[in-house]
């Protein structure tokens, strides 16, 4: 008997690029208890899950079967009986040759409440990734959906060959790759052009695409001489021919490049998706952790007397975390800065102060410390009372700037950044091939990422690929390791080291770097 709140959502988790997810489909899976996941399903949606979430993995590669379809139709069936919320998640749209509607069956059989979450199918967007699309007016006027692959030992075929070969339209094989050449000849034979344009998709949407365009007939030998393999997807049809023009994922200017980002890990997000959105293939491997000062005492004396200061200045986005983590921990929220104006240092960190409700009342043109410094002076706060919240053994540049002209001041550690231990720290991602880019935004992050590879290991990650730095002193901690900087951008925020990335892929030049600094640095 389920449980009153028991349930099998079977969703589709998109083509790959995590973004393709629905938000029904987001959201049941965040409601789930238990996620019992496919090889197709980008492990990058698992990451969104509390750490209690059981984590189920069932395969589905071709060759590749952890568990086999009856093993997951029991598996679904038995933890739903448990009491238990269940994400099925998988790749594409679980209706389209994804066995979904054989494990609704299972369930439906089983007397178990279940709902379908349909999700954006891997023909649509493969295709539209790639610069396909499968309808134009004027060139076609249907799409058909066909397996590349039948069930294994099926005596006769379910496949109307002579029809689509004379129906015309568009074309498009799931899991044919290497029934390629069979499924050409028999398109052939049927009375398909020999001409007609073709492509085959290789990990579509993701920045690892691949897509090799020919004829129908030389279309099978193309993807063998250019080692194409599963899972892939093949179009047929006219419209393939639109690519040359609109092909605008693979025309991105960072498409295909694997960029190491060694940030903290729960600062990785804003610029993986920056990265990711130019086409970039994230390659993390955190360097640093957050860790609450190692004298709490100031930074609790301050909150209990917060009511008291002027101003909070926050010169950080790790900063902002830090400080209403420890609001929080005094059963205190936003509230707690009414009446208190607050500094941050750039648009980063604003938008960070925003997350919990609060809008910066200083944000500086200039995101140097020594800007924000000048900008709270110009606020007029000579004769008000400044709480500094910021990163233990952060730069002196900014509390002596408002000491020397006399501003009534506490400044207080909020947080420490220390290198994780090296088995804190998954190196796997590095194991995918050579990173075309390597990113660092403070000289600790170049410390620790030597700690945690070691020196021979460090070196050759680095050696093959162009490096960029944020600030002066990020910089000279690579060269003194006598690596050179290829990139530095004008600036600390997200958005200006990714527009320096882009144009150095592009060829071209970004704007020459002010005396910047990242407001985290250690002195």
């Amino acid at each position: 008997m389920t449980g009153s709140a028991a349930k099998v959502f079977l969703i589709g988790a998109g083509p790959g690029d995590p973004g393709l997810i629905t938000v029904k489909g987001l959201e049941a899976l965040k409601a789930a208890d238990t996620v019992v996941y496919d090889y197709l399903a980008n492990p990058a949606l698992l990451e969104a899950l509390d750490p209690h979430v059981e984590r189920i993995y069932a395969g589905k590669r071709h060759g590749d079967r952890p568990l086999s379809q009856e093993q997951i139709n029991d598996l679904l069936v038995e933890r739903a009986r448990e009491g238990r919320v269940v994400a099925r998640l998988k790749g594409g749209d679980p209706f389209i040759f994804g066995r979904g509607g054989e494990e609704a069956e299972a369930l439906a059989h089983a007397g178990v409440p279940f709902e379908v979450v349909p999700g954006v199918t891997a023909a649509t967007a493969v295709a539209a990734y790639a610069g396909i699309p499968l309808t134009h007016r004027g060139m076609n006027a249907s799409v058909t959906f066909v397996t590349g692959r039948e069930t294994p030992g099926r005596a006769e075929t379910l496949i109307r060959w002579d029809e689509l070969g004379r129906a015309g339209g568009t074309l498009v094989f799931f899991m044919g790759v290497k029934s390629l050449g069979e499924i050409t000849a028999r398109l052939i034979t049927g009375g398909r052009d020999p001409e007609t344009p073709a492509a085959v998709i290789h990990w579509g949407t993701l920045p690892c695409q691949r897509t090799v365009t020919a004829p129908l007939k030389d279309l099978a030998r193309r993807v063998a001489e250019a080692g194409l393999a599963p899972p892939a997807l093949t179009v047929v049809g006219d419209v393939v021919s639109l690519r040359e023009r609109i092909n605008w994922f693979e025309a991105l200017p960072l498409f295909g490049r694997r960029v190491l980002v060694t940030r903290a890990a729960r600062q990785q997000g804003s610029l993986a998706k920056a990265l990711a959105a130019q086409g970039a293939e994230v390659v993390a491997v955190p360097t640093l952790k957050i860790v609450p000062p190692d004298d709490p005492g100031p930074l609790e004396a301050a909150l209990e007397h917060l009511s008291e200061f002027h101003w909070v200045v926050l010169t950080s986005a790790n900063g902002v975390e830090a400080f209403f983590t420890a609001l929080k921990a005094r059963h205190r929220d936003a509230r707690a800065l009414a009446g208190i104006r607050v500094a941050v240092v750039g648009a980063e960190t604003a938008r960070a102060l925003a997350a919990h409700g609060v809008e910066a009342d200083l944000v500086p043109a200039d995101s140097r410390a020594e800007g924000l410094a000048e900008a709270l002076l110009e606020a007029g706060i000579a004769d008000q009372h400044v709480l500094l919240a910021q990163a233990a053994g952060a730069r002196r540049a900014l509390p002596e700037r408002l000491a020397e002209a006399g501003v009534q001041m506490t400044a207080v550690p909020v947080y420490r950044t220390v290198a994780p231990e090296p088995e804190e720290v998954d190196l796997s991602p590095l194991d995918g091939g050579p990173v075309d880019y390597a990113t660092f935004t403070s000289a600790s992050t170049v410390h620790h990422l030597e700690a945690v590879l070691g020196g021979e290991r460090f070196r050759r990650v680095l050696d093959g690929c162009r490096i960029a730095a944020i600030g002066p002193i990020t910089a000279r901690a690579l060269e003194e390791r006598g690596l050179t900087v290829h990139v530095q951008p004008p600036g600390p925020a997200v958005a200006q080291l990714v527009a320096a990335l882009c144009a150095d892929a592009k060829g071209g030049a970004a704007a020459e770097p002010d005396i910047v600094q990242d407001p985290e640095e250690p002195k």
